[in-house]
């Protein structure tokens, strides 16, 4: 990939309060469809992910990619550098790791999807996914 290791203790320096007060380390669900040019880092398990998926086949701000966390070191590589990264797990534990991991790894924009996986289903509810499509359509 060309980017060198960034030092570990650099990325936990910059985690002060301003930074975690000012929620730069998440985007919530109703704003991913918001934001530009967009991939959204599913790292489920294959078993997670085989239970269900989760295609964001109404937003074509948004790409998706599933590399389960186990994977990730050796597929880090299948994810562009030019997207603003979202990782996604269903408690957040995974995607803090995976944020950490790519931080390290040169990665700029990365965000941790706010609320997992409980924000993403409530924000696929009928009425907001309404709202999106009709905000699509106009």
């Amino acid at each position: 990939m060309g980017i060198q290791m960034k030092d570990l203790t650099d990325i936990l320096m910059n985690c002060t309060l301003e930074f975690f007060g000012s929620s730069k380390h998440k985007v919530m669900p109703p704003d991913l469809a918001k934001l530009p040019n967009a991939l959204l880092l599913d790292v489920r398990s294959r078993e997670e992910f085989a239970s269900l998926a989760i295609p964001m086949g109404i937003h074509s701000n948004i790409q998706f990619i599933h590399i389960p966390i186990d994977e990730l070191p050796n597929r880090v590589d299948e994810i562009p550098s030019d997207k603003n990264i979202v990782v996604f797990c269903p408690a957040n534990f995974r995607s803090t790791l995976v944020y950490a991991y790519l931080k390290m790894t040169g990665y700029e924009s990365v965000r941790i999807l706010g609320g997992g996986y409980y924000g993403l289903i409530d924000a696929v509810m009928p009425p907001k996914v309404y709202k999106q499509v009709a905000s699509h359509n106009k």
